[in-house]
């Protein structure tokens, strides 16, 4: 039964028991995500900053954008209230899109409150980082809602996904961020091209972390004085193929199998997705001879 981890396909678009995967609610038959309501925020945002602009009456938005000496001076609610400020524009539109479709399968395999957890610290991380480097340098910074990174964590997640012109999410997501870094860096928009670079770091490392694929560094672990009679424990491998458990292994994927004939595909946690995603991959490898 195990050989058929190669042929079962990989899905994007699971729905899981957990409440957590679940949505938020339901309109009319259709499932409304904590996504969408971010997206909507932001629409709601766009709108009214386009109503303050035709009564030019803006001053009233001289309090939202982040600036990092106002912030040093206690102004501290602009590192949450800059990217509220948005004038109208087709890629902000555009940006907006992303948040409600990349960011509901992010949110479908993580589940609600987890997402909500990211999407916080994709959109904090600029102006925290801004906050610092404001001692040194004053920066400021509007109307930035962290659509990319939302996409670079589903790219993570469904690096085989087919986009536009057939590509797949993986290259799609690698040749947007070398043409938005050549970007910054054409512009000498320093600020511009770590604040990509950390936050497509951040959501490419919260993905890979939380499904296994890596480690945080250890601190207070000490390698052994040389002469020692103990030898250090050998990493474990992630591979649920290569250790001493291979037979265990091997049953817990037959029970996903087993799990995935009675309830379907959706009754998968996401560890357990994980698990037989890292099992069928071993398996494409193994096959192809690598």
């Amino acid at each position: 039964m195990s050989a058929a981890i190669f042929l079962y396909p990989k899905t994007v678009n699971e729905y899981s028991t957990q409440d957590e995967q679940q949505p938020v609610m339901w309109l009319r038959g259709y499932p409304v995500y904590a996504a969408y309501f971010l997206a909507l925020v932001f629409a709601l945002s766009m709108v009214a900053t386009s109503v303050f602009m035709a009564l030019d009456a803006t001053r009233f938005l001289t309090w939202l954008p982040f600036h990092s000496g106002n912030v040093l001076k206690g102004e501290v609610w602009r590192v949450a209230t800059y990217g509220l400020l948005n004038p109208p524009s087709f890629w902000f539109v555009i940006d907006i899109a992303m948040i409600a479709s990349f960011g509901r399968e992010v949110e479908k395999f993580f589940g609600r409150r987890k997402f909500l957890g990211f999407y916080a610290c994709i959109y904090l991380l600029p102006p925290l980082l801004f906050t610092l480097l404001g001692v040194w340098f004053p920066t400021q910074l509007s109307g930035e809602v962290g659509a990319f990174a939302l996409f670079v964590a589903f790219a993570t997640l469904y690096p085989g996904a087919m986009m536009f012109f057939g590509l797949m999410a993986k290259w799609v997501a690698a040749v947007l961020v070398g043409i938005y870094s050549l970007m910054e860096l054409a512009g000498r928009d320093w600020l511009g091209l770590l604040s990509l670079w950390a936050t497509v770091a951040f959501a490419y490392g919260f993905v890979r972390y939380h499904r296994g694929m890596l480690d945080l560094p250890q601190f207070g672990q000490f390698a052994l004085p040389k002469g020692s009679d103990e030898e250090p424990m050998p990493k474990a491998s992630r591979n649920p193929f290569a250790s001493p458990a291979k037979g265990r292994s091997m049953a817990e994927i037959d029970a996903l199998l087993d799990k995935i004939a009675q309830s379907g595909m959706a009754s998968l946690t996401p560890k357990e997705r994980a698990k037989l995603d890292s099992a069928r991959d071993y398996l494409a490898r193994r096959a192809s001879g690598r």
